[in-house]
């Protein structure tokens, strides 16, 4: 496990001028002058490269910011029907789709939405792919490097028995028939070194096939707005990509976009003992930060103290796992107090869910410059049961 996922660092940034009583609790509130610095980057890495730079809304799909990603970047990567439609419906540009299991009764509709549509396994590209042509799509195939650098494996598309892409070992000039590009996603919050070893791996197994290929798309997982990220180092390969093999190059950064853009503010509801002092918060690991389970992770607080009051944060659950972490604070915790978890614009708020009937976060969107901030959305009683009935 990365020392990234056992405890996300986070950049406080302007959030520790954000008064965190300005919005409902619990509120997500996403900076949108974080959001086009990060843009701003990925666009810097298209145009000395080459490459075509694709929001992934699998991370980040809060589609009031997308008038300000159509400025820097070139569409959107979608994970099936319904992102495909949000990124043609409100973000323009290009839209290309992978799905690891497209169904027939949706896939006329998908071709519709899509300027790529990618493959997981030869057999679905063989019933599908004369659709995508006649419609003058471009038809991709994802391929599995057989080459692990994730680590946890979990979230490893590379690791044995992995549903995801066909295996590099088994392509055959027949297998790649009508195929204009190659697709891998194998890296998770990862640097540029990552993706180079990848490719040392798999380059020798694909050279017979790639100058007969349109394009080659390297997927998400490269944190290329991290402070430490060789960005320049990045550039030079895309480039040397292109220019060796004559193929369009394409990226999908999805918590690149929205990296250190957000915070998840909370209100602490009880503070009950138990062994130790513990808090109940009306935030839920379970329900709002599923990753804090499903990863685990431990999020980064907005000014912990490094010494002081230790509390076991849950939510308001019955479910007895729904527990975020011990974090310190300088002086006791009093109930109705206000407190902020870092980097939660991205996968947080895209995987939110209702279980117990526990409440939605609101949005909220904020400007650190001109201190702007509007309240876009707050959910209530009938978000809930809608979903149920």
């Amino acid at each position: 496990m990365t020392d990234m996922m056992q405890t996300q660092a986070g950049d406080a940034g302007a959030f520790r001028d954000f008064d965190l009583s300005r919005v409902p609790s619990p509120c997500f509130v996403v900076d949108e002058v974080a959001i086009e610095r990060n843009l701003t980057m990925l666009a810097d890495v298209g145009q000395q490269s080459g490459a075509h730079v694709l929001t992934a809304l699998k991370a980040f799909s809060m589609f009031a910011l997308a008038p300000l990603v159509r400025q820097y970047l070139g569409g959107t990567c979608a994970s099936g029907i319904h992102e495909a439609r949000l990124g043609r419906e409100e973000y323009g540009g290009e839209v290309a789709t992978f799905c690891a299991g497209y169904k027939d009764s949706e896939i006329d509709e998908i071709i519709a939405l899509s300027d790529h549509v990618i493959f997981n396994s030869p057999a679905q590209k063989a019933r599908f792919a004369a659709k995508c042509h006649a419609a003058g799509r471009s038809v991709g195939l994802r391929i599995n490097p057989q080459h692990s650098e994730g680590e946890i494996p979990k979230y490893d598309p590379c690791a044995p028995c992995s549903r995801l892409g066909t295996p590099v070992s088994l392509l055959t000039s027949e297998t790649l028939e009508g195929v204009d590009g190659l697709h891998m996603h194998t890296l998770c919050e990862q640097g540029f070194e990552p993706l180079a070893r990848t490719w040392a791996a798999v380059e020798p197994q694909l050279a017979p096939y790639l100058k007969g290929l349109k394009w080659l798309n390297f997927g998400g997982g490269h944190h290329i707005t991290r402070d430490d990220y060789d960005r320049a180092a990045l550039i030079a390969f895309l480039r040397s990509v292109r220019d060796t093999y004559g193929v369009e190059v394409y990226l999908e950064p999805g918590e690149a976009v929205a990296l250190d853009a957000g915070i998840l503010v909370g209100e602490v509801l009880d503070t009950p003992q138990n062994g130790m002092p513990l808090a109940i918060t009306d935030i839920s690991a379970t329900c709002h930060m599923p990753d804090v389970i499903e990863a685990p992770y431990r999020p980064a607080l907005l000014d912990e103290a490094s010494t002081g009051h230790t509390y076991r944060l849950g939510g308001p659950s019955c479910l007895a796992g729904d527990v975020i972490g011990d974090y310190t604070w300088d002086r006791p915790l009093e109930i109705g107090q206000r407190f902020a978890f870092l980097d939660q614009a991205h996968y947080s708020m895209v995987k939110t869910n209702t279980f117990n009937g526990v409440p939605l976060p609101a949005i909220a969107l904020w400007n650190s410059v001109t201190d702007d901030l509007r309240i876009l959305r707050q959910f209530g009683y009938e978000d809930f049961k809608e979903r149920l009935s």
